[in-house]
């Protein structure tokens, strides 16, 4: 079960301790279900490739990843998915609370790039307890789109590669 908060951002945060950054593309085999291929590529380690299924849903929802090789990558990416896939940058920030702040930059360069940032919990409660403002990021954090239609990855990919 994946529960988590997501909000539109601008920039990467400041004051906070990064941990980690990745390189990523993704594609979506289909949005409704959501069937996404995903490679990671760690900054300066190293490059997992991840199928991944996730249930409809906003705040919780089932999500399965399984970790694939390079080549049933490239052959989901080429032969079934045939379209460019999205390239985004994901830093880690670890908050006070011990919890992590994602933060993705979408489509770089591109006039339709954005920023998005999200929290994961470990439920519901805890996700709807949670205030930004109590770590000082609610200037940040101040514009909430989970589980708002038309927030999500498969509707960027459904806007500007469907």
């Amino acid at each position: 079960m994946e529960i988590e908060r997501k909000w539109m951002v601008t920039g990467w945060p400041e004051g906070l301790p990064m941990e980690e950054e990745f390189a990523m593309r993704q594609g979506y085999i289909s949005v409704r279900p959501t069937v996404r291929i995903r490679e990671e590529a760690l900054a300066g380690g190293r490059t997992d490739y991840v199928l991944c299924f996730k249930s409809e849903g906003g705040l919780a929802r089932e999500e399965i990843e399984r970790s694939i090789d390079k080549e049933l990558f490239e052959e989901l990416e080429h032969k079934i998915i045939g379209k460019p896939l999205i390239p985004k940058t994901r830093r880690t920030y670890r908050l006070p609370d011990g919890s992590a702040l994602e933060v993705n930059h979408v489509d770089a360069g591109q006039p339709t790039a954005f920023w998005y940032a999200e929290v994961e919990y470990p439920t519901v409660e805890a996700a709807n307890a949670w205030q930004p403002a109590a770590w000082g990021l609610g200037a940040y954090l101040d514009q909430e789109v989970t589980g708002q239609p038309g927030q999500s990855m498969g509707a960027y990919w459904l806007q500007t590669r469907g």
